[in-house]
């Protein structure tokens, strides 16, 4: 053995950290292991677990080789204090010496997530075919259940939609090159849209003619899945040349090969198989050794590229390829130990609601086959058990363009595919607030289905057989007082929702805001401390901005900085959003405290690091919002280290009336009156605009202007800026006064409506 000691590097931000220890705060049993790598690669490890730091023989649990830098334990622990370390093993069989002893706490009542270990794990899958969704008796008796109910789990309409299309049409071409090989956003569209017809076609005429036991459905998936194959593996839908083709190419290959099984001949099935090994070690290989996700886990492609490929992929090559159990072991170890890496028991999604929908989406579907296949239920674990929450408060079904992130359907209602994914936690929870959200968002999302957001990603009808095959009809239960926060608070990505009558799109009011430890990592902008206000069916304080594409001048030099936002630029400076991922995730912010207090709603938030890379002299930025659940107060603090200007940014759709320090939005149900209550500096010089700089206008052509209002101080070193944004409902005439008393900040309010009055205090800035 060798003495020489373990070299621990430290984590960074963008790293896996040392889990557990001293700090951690368990919330499921057993607890997930993980540490930063000790070389990066062809490394195993030894893992030790005890009662005492003297790991005596008799109390240690000893687990070896374990191939990653991560392991969940085959079994809860019992209640108690225990203490783990780990070792390198070495080539030659050996060890390095033992890392420093972490102590951990496991508390009672714990919710228990074990996962089977690589010897037993697979124990009970059966070798038949098919394996995706169905297994072989559920085929028969869907079979069955079709002779006596012609619509049963909505089939008809899947038959009619989703298989009729595909029987004549056309087969679809391998994609195109690019031009010179330089990636187009349209032809990258078209390409990974192409390909997901093609699965469409193999996968919907396959499982019809399945189920049907009809000779010529099955005769033509048989012919799609053929041609698919003789698609190039190294060409224009290989990972490495347009990653969304290659993961929509090897899904079709994977369910054709799966539902066609007893169809082929065995020269077809060597072929096929060969061209799903290939495609999915292409997934395998990026994820494992390039991206290396189990290392730094923010990669978000490669991360949903476990649902998308490596779960369907592996589980049909299972027991038949000998990678694929390695792969299908990596992924298992993933979700029960690292997943999700952009959120936490809370269940938020710091990418944001659209990427909380692209990844749910791939996800669920891999939990749902992995559970029907191999018993595995990763629902169990807390994640999933809160996540169904994030869309529930931070996009919420009547609104528009009141999330942050990238966002494919900004503009459009919120996505019926977000819809879906919560009727999918509905069934998991049995949380009928979820069902309402899914109804809510069904009534709404009346012709999006084939916009590429949609078309390009899913097949509704398909999504709805398998799900009421597999769960409950669950009753949908409408948000009140009683039964939502608020004030919801997601401490796992710092994200805030006040909400006053949620279940009303007609007096709904909903206030977001952010500030994040993800900073603009990945699918995040910059935009810590910023707002979004939606009220009475309104968008009126938003992301301005439109989704071109990502990389695009508009996604880059606009959506993703600080400009597009609410929120303020120092010396005309905003955060750190360009291409650095370290830069990104210091570029950072934390919310210090959100609750309902007697009244109101209340947060506040700190993005000082957020700005420090090109405003290394601010010492502080804090903003505080109050929500009075009809209107809404911010109070920023900005502290230099020198004199500077502060900007006041507002974004809205709308051309705004500016008259000394007030501002008006006239939307087409709602308006809001915005006034600046006080400005330590002295009265601040409002102006409009309505262009998007730094970008190439073709992208936007034809779009309509968005409005940015900037509000700009008087150069000092210390600002303190109290603003007032009242939304008003079109037909209810609302009447705002205030004033300042002779302290300076105290705000006092005089809120007029339907002739009450009230006098509200906003408590003084500490």
């Amino acid at each position: 053995m060798s003495l020489s000691p373990l070299y621990e590097p430290q984590s960074g931000v963008l790293t896996v950290q040392y889990e557990p220890n001293e700090k951690s705060v368990l919330l499921e049993n057993p607890p997930r292991f993980t540490w930063i790598p000790a070389q990066l690669e062809h490394d195993r490890y030894v893992l030790q677990i005890a009662q005492s730091e003297a790991f005596s023989p008799t109390e240690t649990q000893t687990v070896q080789p374990i191939p990653y830098n991560m392991y969940t334990p085959d079994a809860a622990l019992n209640p108690g204090t225990y203490y783990w370390r780990y070792a390198l093993l070495e080539e030659n069989g050996g060890q390095t010496a033992w890392s420093r002893i972490r102590r951990f706490d496991v508390p009672a009542d714990l919710p228990e997530t074990p996962l089977p270990s690589r010897a037993t794990r697979y124990a009970e899958v059966t070798a038949q075919h098919p394996r995706l969704w169905l297994q072989a008796t559920e085929v028969e008796a869907f079979r069955a259940e079709l002779t006596t109910n012609p619509n049963f789990c909505e089939w008809e309409v899947f038959f009619e939609k989703s298989v009729q299309p595909w029987i004549e049409r056309d087969l679809i071409a391998e994609p195109l090159h690019y031009p010179g090989n330089k990636r187009v956003a349209k032809l990258w569209r078209q390409m990974y849209m192409d390909t997901q017809e093609a699965l469409y076609a193999v996968r919907h005429l396959a499982v019809a003619g399945k189920l049907l036991d009809n000779a010529a459905l099955l005769d033509r998936a048989k012919t799609w899945l053929l041609h698919i194959c003789t698609w190039d593996i190294k060409g224009t839908t290989s990972r490495d040349y347009n990653d969304e083709a290659s993961f929509r190419t090897a899904g079709a290959i994977a369910w054709g090969y799966d539902w066609l099984y007893d169809r082929l001949s065995e020269d077809e099935r060597n072929q096929i198989r060969h061209v799903l090994l290939e495609r999915t070690r292409q997934i395998a290989q990026h994820v494992i050794e390039h991206s290396k996700i189990h290392h730094v886990p923010f990669d978000s492609h490669a991360v949903r590229s476990l649902s998308s490929v490596l779960v369907p992929c592996c589980i049909v090559l299972l027991q038949e390829e000998p990678e694929a159990q390695e792969w299908l072991d990596y992924t298992l170890e993933y979700y029960a130990c690292l997943y999700s890496p952009w959120g936490g028991p809370d269940g938020g999604w710091a990418e944001g609601p659209m990427y909380w929908t692209t990844g749910m989406a791939f996800v669920t579907e891999a939990m749902n086959l992995l559970k029907k296949y191999t018993g595995i239920n990763f629902y169990k674990r807390p994640f999933f058990a809160k996540t169904g929450d994030f869309p529930l408060y931070a996009f919420s079904p009547d609104t528009l363009r009141a999330s942050f992130g990238d966002q494919s359907t900004l503009g459009d209602p919120v996505s019926l595919k977000t819809g879906f994914n919560i009727r999918q936690f509905a069934g998991v929870t049995g949380n009928g607030l979820y069902q309402w959200y899914f109804e809510r968002v069904r009534e709404i999302d009346t012709d999006s289905e084939m916009k590429f957001y949609n078309y390009g990603w899913w097949d509704f009808r398909f999504d709805e057989m398998v799900y009421r095959h597999d769960y409950p009809q669950v009753e949908a239960i409408a948000p009140t007082d009683a039964n939502i926060q608020s004030v919801k608070w997601f401490r796992d990505i710092d994200w805030v929702a006040f909400h006053s009558n949620m279940a009303d799109p007609e007096r709904h009011i909903m206030l977001l805001t952010k500030s994040s430890k993800y900073g603009s990592v990945s699918h995040s902008h910059g935009d810590q401390n910023g707002f979004l206000l939606h009220a009475y069916g309104e968008p009126l304080a938003i992301e301005s901005g439109y989704y071109v594409a990502f990389s695009s001048t508009m996604h880059m030099n606009w959506r993703r900085q600080t400009r597009s936002t609410n929120n303020i630029l120092i010396d005309g400076l905003g955060q750190y959003a360009e291409k650095n991922k370290v830069l990104n995730m210091a570029a950072n912010g934390f919310v210090e405290v959100a609750e309902q207090r007697k009244g109101y709603g209340y947060s506040r938030s700190n993005a000082t690091a957020a700005y420090q890379e090109y405003v290394p002299y601010l010492e502080r930025y804090v903003r505080e919002l109050y929500f009075f659940g009809t209107y809404v107060v911010v109070v920023d603090h900005i502290d230099l280290a020198q004199a500077g200007t502060v900007d006041w940014l507002f974004q809205t759709l709308y051309e705004m009336k500016l008259n000394g320090q007030t501002f008006k939005v006239q939307g087409r149900k709602a308006d809001m009156d915005g006034r600046f209550v006080y400005c330590s500096s002295g009265e601040l010089e409002l102006s409009q605009h309505q262009s998007f700089t730094d970008i190439d206008q073709s992208e936007i052509e034809g779009l309509p202007p968005h409005y940015h209002l900037k509000a700009k101080t008087r150069s000092a070193r210390s600002h303190r800026i109290a603003t007032l944004l009242v939304p008003i409902k079109h037909g209810e005439p609302k009447y705002v006064s205030y004033f300042m008393d002779d302290q300076g900040f105290d705000v006092h309010i005089y809120f007029t409506e339907d002739g009450i009055t009230n006098r509200v205090e906003v408590p003084k800035a500490y």
